[in-house]
């Protein structure tokens, strides 16, 4: 899938500059019925883009890489998280994008954002749809023997807000470490 693939070029990318020891790269796209919705072109795009989405589900997908530099070591996985956008109105979607917010954001929307708040449910991870799924970078870190200092649970916004009931699904799951001459 194309976000695997472009994580893993950011990644490989990062991977010559400055002798990392751990290179984490992400990159996420938001599909609708198959379709692929980028970042928006222009103000106008964005509004077409928020009318489709408006009281639909959509799926967001991010492809995460993570290099251990000094093993040789990779993990480079899709995480998918299915969003349900709420009715919002033709005023809102204009007081948003006048705003520019949309122009950098997949699909053209943060589940973040404080004022438009478009997301009425998700089912798995929050961040992802913010563009890095935290539970997934601290269990692709864990397996290759680099715990962060501070667990998901206590940074994710959804987390420390709400709770998160997919949390212990994704952080019991596996990562695959993949060993080899990805870096050479």
């Amino acid at each position: 899938m194309l976000v695997r693939r472009l994580s893993l070029s950011k990644a490989m990318a990062a991977a010559h500059c400055d002798e990392p020891e751990i290179v984490i790269a992400a990159d996420t796209l938001v599909a609708l019925e198959g379709e692929v919705l980028g970042k928006p072109r222009d103000a106008r795009h964005a509004v077409e883009m928020l009318t489709q989405l408006r009281g639909r589900r959509h799926l967001v997908y991010s492809g995460l890489t993570i290099l251990d530099i000094r093993q040789n070591r990779m993990i480079n996985e899709i995480v998918e998280t299915p969003v349900w956008m709420r009715a919002y109105s033709d005023a809102e979607i204009a007081a948003y994008v006048a705003g520019g917010d949309p122009t950098d954001k997949a699909g053209a929307y943060a589940i973040q954002h404080p004022s438009f708040t478009p997301v009425e449910r998700i089912e798995g991870c929050y961040a992802n749809v913010m563009g890095l799924p935290l539970c997934h970078v601290y269990r692709g870190l864990a397996a290759l023997d680099e715990l962060p200092p501070v667990h998901p649970l206590d940074s994710c916004p959804q987390a420390v807000a709400l709770g998160c009931p997919w949390a212990a699904e994704i952080l019991d799951a596996r990562s695959v470490v993949t060993t080899g001459d990805f870096l050479e």
